[in-house]
């Protein structure tokens, strides 16, 4: 009997053909499909590893199979091929919209194992804060920060999060995924994320990493992203924010030609917003829950396996 968010018959047929055979060391796996349906558990409604059903089997085979498979990529290769079926069939629009989201992490995403630096014993008499200045201090603090950062943590205005950089189909899929520190913005990441479209052909021929189009916010309006496009001869719409379009204006004819703006183009980039909001439906998505980035990374590409496969 199919449990409520386990794989269909039809989906299973979609999937089954590639998923890897062997096991480790040259034994077999465990029933995928049971294992499967285990993590798509967990991903859609957020429960500890531990609190899994019994029917999917011991917990630690179902945890072990999502860890090692987020680090070895092989999430992102059923991803891949899903896909590469899908371009196949003509089933992808590539008008492509780019754009990120903030997911908060949950306080057991925090206390991931890394090398501590030694412990620094606060001065005799001190107060609070009387150490701040001291550049013993200010380095731990630094190496504390990158460790953080390493794994994909950071401060923002939400508090402790991730962000999940994106760039989505005109179907509301997801083509690539990217994960930074909550703090970082989203024009540096605009090259990375298009850089991350590689949809393969069946059959000979190089993968495919060119979209029609590209529409982004105007948190994305650079020079540097507009000429990157350009390089690349790609069309775009990025709204030009007023004080971009004032500085060009006040260096007259060194500022350059003003920049394009398709209307009727620009109203099609929800369909990131609501590939975002497909995402989020997955609660162990919405709530960063993995003290791991690349287990977490794992996590959001089942989500947009899922997506891509009921889509």
């Amino acid at each position: 009997m199919v449990g409520r968010g386990d794989l269909t018959s039809a989906e299973w047929e979609r999937l089954e053909p590639l998923l890897p055979r062997g096991g480790s060391r040259g034994g077999r796996w465990s029933e995928h499909r049971k294992v499967i349906n285990g993590v798509l558990f967990r991903v859609r409604t957020g429960v500890p590893w531990r609190d899994l059903p019994e029917r999917f089997g011991p917990w630690e085979t179902v945890y072990k199979r999502h860890r090692r498979w987020s680090a070895d990529g092989t999430w992102q290769l059923l991803l891949t091929r899903v896909q590469a079926a899908e371009a196949a069939e003509g089933g992808i629009d590539w008008d492509v919209s780019v754009d990120s989201t903030t997911a908060r992490a949950h306080q057991h995403a925090a206390g991931a194992r890394k090398a501590a630096p030694p412990p620094v014993a606060p001065q005799k008499g001190a107060h609070g804060g009387a150490n701040q200045g001291d550049p013993v201090l200010r380095k731990l603090s630094a190496r504390l920060a990158e460790g953080a950062a390493g794994e994909c943590l950071g401060r923002s205005r939400g508090g402790f999060t991730t962000k999940i950089h994106l760039s989505a189909d005109g179907r509301c899929r997801p083509l690539s995924l990217l994960l930074t520190p909550g703090q970082c913005g989203d024009s540096p990441q605009f090259e990375a994320v298009l850089e991350k479209i590689s949809v393969p052909c069946v059959g000979p021929g190089r993968p495919r990493t060119r979209p029609d189009s590209v529409s982004a916010d105007k948190a994305y309006s650079s020079r540097g992203n507009r000429r990157y496009l350009r390089k690349r001869k790609i069309r775009h719409t990025i709204p030009e924010p007023k004080d971009q379009r004032a500085n060009r204006r006040r260096r007259g004819s060194a500022g350059g030609r003003p920049t394009g703006f398709d209307k009727d183009r620009y109203k099609k980039r929800n369909v990131v917003e609501r590939a975002i909001n497909r995402l989020k439906n997955f609660r162990a998505v919405a709530t960063r829950y993995d003290k791991r980035a690349y287990v977490y990374l794992g996590t959001v590409t089942v989500a947009a396996l899922t997506i891509w496969l009921r889509t």
